[in-house]
């Protein structure tokens, strides 16, 4: 397959994404503890992408077979050399920005420092410190070729010491007890000056001491970390349910092939090709040499020890009139649609409309999806609520939502104890649907229903950081698609029909082309023809070619793709009626809109779904109509304060160079606006 020259690598284009999450770390408007944590989040996105990208190209390379189909017409193993260029060059960026952090946190009198600048107080504590508190936790290994090389653990940090004297040289390895401790050390104020440690930087101090019965004089460590393949093996053993599956390949996970191994640079080169050699690391494995400190996503739980100013301002949450405390929220639902948007809005009101079905006496039933659900779950607790009080619960949990599946298996268990019926999704499909289905019979006895749908995960820790939106409605004809949609994933062999829904597997792609080839058609009829597009991610090849004929025949295609874009807009003679945009900001911009012109009579949707092979043709996910004219407009308003934003939005082009769009005289911060218009319910009218 030769590489499609209209096409963006999407490992790359998502490169150029998690660049811009370092640009706001190095944002001088951003507070100074926020790009701080902004660096944290930034290399927990980077160990994601190893994990799983990375893992992947990597296997492709191990077919050697014609694999560039999977990789849009790349060569594997050039991808694998770009990607670790870009990495590397990130890399340089990040430690600067990190350096430029530390000098300006030094003028707030707020010092990181490490064991070489201790005070005499500050090695007093120190030393208590670690007799109380650390040393008990340690467990130091000397290696050595008779036994087996430790099975270093993925996202934990090692220090690899190197012990000599006059005679030999020994090798070592500790790892951070970040289970225990905090990775950041608090340190006694001195004036005005407030210090923190790092915890390794602890235990390089008191080297000496932690090997102090060997005979070695000299002891220096160096930081390391290994990223292991994320990828589930998910065994066929015919005896084992789906569960027993899973929870295997969760464990199994913890052994995977190391994908990247991040060194400090100071390694000296006798130590690196020794760990090289016991970890089995070949050529092609992805080595980054990095700076002295990693797994920085523990930044982004970096305290603020000083002034209030250097984080962001705290946004109360907006109580939605709805939701208000006495009223009955399922009877306000049955008078009229609502759409709630997060984290804006409170995500209290969704866990309040659970708790008081479970309570309700003429609530007969529940039924809900959950991809990823918290370790400590409100939701969770709602619905065994809903069981110990008759109502009949169904819940469909997504035992493939990667990185959650440990709480997810957790959460099954107990809501089969209390009596709930749990399904685990259909064999091949992701559920990533995120629908809420209450039954509740009225004065004639009749069941009626409302349903919640929702861009977003029902998830406490995501709704306050991810903007989303969620719909609830009791519009008769989508809540009974929406029942259809509970009815596949529990017989997925029954033929399923929609109107109203778009539901993916069986009719998204599909219907996406039609509404495309819809605006077509009516500029073809010298009408006018336009839609827009919010979206985390824009990969499906066969839709990226519709929306280039439809900018070719003269549609308006407006397009905010948050993450991975490998549609190339501004083209001549390829997408010159494609504008593109991404923002990146305070928050997580995660929610799906689709707006079509239609010919004047716009049709909305929201969804869950990215226009991704996998989300169209592999996973069940659903766009719903938002057909309540206020809320219309509420959207048309939402996706034009975005378009103005010109303080967090960037300009999505060919060269993926991230520069920020600079238009109109004011500056406009479109999250910030958004609250501001939601506080003062002014959405509506703006």
């Amino acid at each position: 397959m030769e590489k499609t020259p209209d096409i963006l690598n999407r490992e790359l284009s998502w490169l150029a994404f998690n660049h811009s999450v370092l640009q706001e770390a190095a944002d001088p408007s951003v507070p100074l503890i926020e790009r701080i944590r902004f660096l944290g989040i930034f290399s927990n996105n980077l160990d994601e992408f190893f994990k799983v990208r990375v893992a992947s190209v990597r296997r492709l390379i191990e077919l050697k077979v014609d694999n560039t189909k999977l990789t849009g017409g790349d060569d594997p193993k050039k991808l694998l050399n770009q990607i670790q260029r870009t990495v590397i060059r990130l890399q340089k960026i990040f430690d600067e920005t990190y350096e430029q952090i530390l000098k300006e946190l030094r003028t707030e009198n707020i010092h990181i420092i490490n064991e070489h600048s201790l005070s005499e107080k500050q090695s007093e504590f120190i030393d208590d410190f670690f007799v109380d508190k650390l040393l008990p936790v340690l467990a130091p290994i000397i290696l050595s070729d008779s036994r087996p090389f430790p099975r270093l653990r993925d996202k934990s940090i090692y220090l690899a010491v190197k012990l000599t004297n006059s005679k030999e040289r020994k090798y070592g390895l500790i790892e951070l007890p970040r289970k225990t401790l905090p990775r950041f050390v608090e340190l006694p104020k001195e004036g005005d000056n407030r210090f923190i440690i790092l915890l390794e930087d602890v235990i390089r101090a008191k080297l000496k001491d932690i090997f102090r019965i060997l005979p070695f004089t000299g002891f220096k460590a160096y930081t390391i970390k290994i990223t292991r393949d994320a990828e589930l093996d998910i065994d066929n053993d015919l005896t084992k349910s789906f569960l027993e599956k899973i929870s295997k390949g969760v464990k199994g996970r913890k052994k995977g092939q190391p994908v990247r191994f991040v060194y400090d640079k100071r390694l000296p080169r006798d130590l690196l090709l020794y760990l090289k050699k016991r970890l089995k690391i070949d050529d092609e494995d992805s080595m980054i040499p990095g700076g002295i400190y990693h797994n920085f996503k523990d930044f982004m739980e970096f305290p603020n020890i000083s002034h209030k100013k250097l984080e962001y301002q705290k946004l109360k949450p907006i109580q939605h009139p709805a939701f208000a405390p006495g009223t009955r929220i399922i009877n306000n639902i049955l008078k009229e649609d609502i759409l709630l948007y997060y984290p804006y809005h409170n995500f209290s009101h969704f866990i309040s409309l659970l708790r008081e079905a479970a309570i309700d006496p003429d609530v007969t039933s529940i039924q809900i999806t959950l991809y990823r659900v918290a370790m400590f779950s409100m939701v969770m607790n709602s619905l065994i609520n809903a069981c110990l009080n008759g109502k009949k619960v169904t819940v469909v949990i997504e035992l493939q939502a990667r990185f959650d599946e440990e709480s997810n298996i957790y959460w099954s268990k107990k809501l089969e104890e209390v009596g709930a019926k749990v399904l685990f999704g259909i064999p091949g499909l992701k559920v990533h649907a995120k629908i809420l289905l209450i039954g509740k019979k009225n004065l004639k006895n009749k069941t009626e229903f409302i349903s919640c749908i929702s861009t977003g995960n029902f998830h406490e820790g995501t709704a306050k950081v991810y903007s989303d939106v969620t719909l609830f409605t009791a519009n008769k004809k989508i809540c009974k698609e929406v029942k259809t949609v509970f009815s596949f994933i529990e017989f997925p062999f029954k033929p399923v029909y929609f109107r109203h829904l778009i539901f993916s597997p069986n009719q998204m792609r599909n219907k996406l082309y039609s509404l495309i080839e819809n605006e077509v058609r009516n500029v073809k009829e010298g009408k006018k023809g336009y839609f827009y597009l919010k979206i985390n991610n824009l990969v499906d090849q066969k839709l990226i070619r519709k929306i280039y004929a439809a900018s070719q025949a003269g549609v308006d295609v407006t397009l905010i793709v948050r993450g991975i874009c490998s549609l190339k807009p501004g083209i001549p003679g390829l997408s010159e009626n494609i504008t593109a945009i991404s923002i990146v900001g305070r928050f997580l911009e995660h929610s799906r809109i689709f707006i079509f012109g239609n010919d004047g009579d716009e049709l909305y949707y929201i969804s869950s779904a990215d226009w991704m092979p996998r989300n169209l043709d592999h996973r069940v996910e659903i766009a719903s109509p938002v057909y309540d004219p206020l809320l219309q407009n509420e959207l048309k308003n939402l996706i034009n304060l975005l378009l103005a934003d010109n303080v967090k939005a960037r300009i999505i082009n060919d060269v993926q160079d991230n520069q920020y769009r600079k238009i109109g005289s004011k500056p406009v911060n479109s999250q910030i606006e958004l609250y501001n218009l939601l506080k003062n319910n002014k959405l509506r009218t703006t």
